[in-house]
């Protein structure tokens, strides 16, 4: 039947003509900003979890004198670090002293801005990066005040095999640094994709 242009309502409309351009976009990826603080909360709950540990060890352990908690496999021995992880430069005349105190602190520095840009969305991320802070500023404290890091876990196997002895603060950098690792391999590009920058 024609209408009054002349045409008949029977033809069928191009779909070009009745398709409407998407207004949806993706959301955005939120900075943490201020609400970085509650990451700055998990780091200050490492950092004295770690400083409570190490002061027990020190009142409770005799250097190098094993305590037996788990046999054959974990014992507390109080032990004091020099250096870096597993001893690295531990045999140095003192100057590793400041220089792994300066890089603890570049890299506290650096984390704590960083945990108010990363995106809010992170929370895996997020967990990660507060996780090594907390462990970075706990090593720290003990470079500055005493000159070496105190360690007491001590992972063995009998007498056949010993892993270096650790921290409270080791144990959040470790998990911490594999926290960030399984983001970036796995949650960051499916985040980008869903989020805009």
């Amino acid at each position: 039947m024609p209408n009054n242009s002349g045409h008949s309502s029977d033809t069928p409309t191009p779909a070009y003509a009745t398709a409407t351009p998407s207004l949806t976009k993706r959301p955005k990826l939120v900075p943490n900003k201020g609400r970085a603080l509650l990451w700055y909360l998990l780091s200050l709950l490492v950092i004295g979890l770690d400083q409570w540990t190490k002061w027990l060890a020190e009142l409770k352990l005799n250097f190098h004198e094993p305590i037996p908690v788990i046999e054959p496999i974990l014992n507390w021995t109080l032990a004091y670090n020099y250096g870096a992880a597993f001893s690295f430069l531990a045999d140095q005349g003192g100057w590793q002293k400041w220089f792994f105190a300066g890089l603890s602190l570049a890299m506290s520095i650096f984390l704590v801005i960083y945990l108010t840009r990363a995106p809010r969305q992170a929370k895996l991320l997020n967990v990660g990066l507060a996780l090594i802070l907390g462990g970075a500023i706990g090593n720290l404290i003990d470079r500055v005040r005493i000159g070496k890091v105190i360690d007491f876990i001590h992972v063995h196997y009998a007498d056949v095999w010993h892993y270096p002895i650790f921290n409270i603060a080791d144990i959040a950098i470790c998990i911490g640094v594999a926290i960030v690792v399984i983001d970036m391999l796995f949650f960051e590009s499916k985040r980008n994709a869903k989020f805009q920058a």
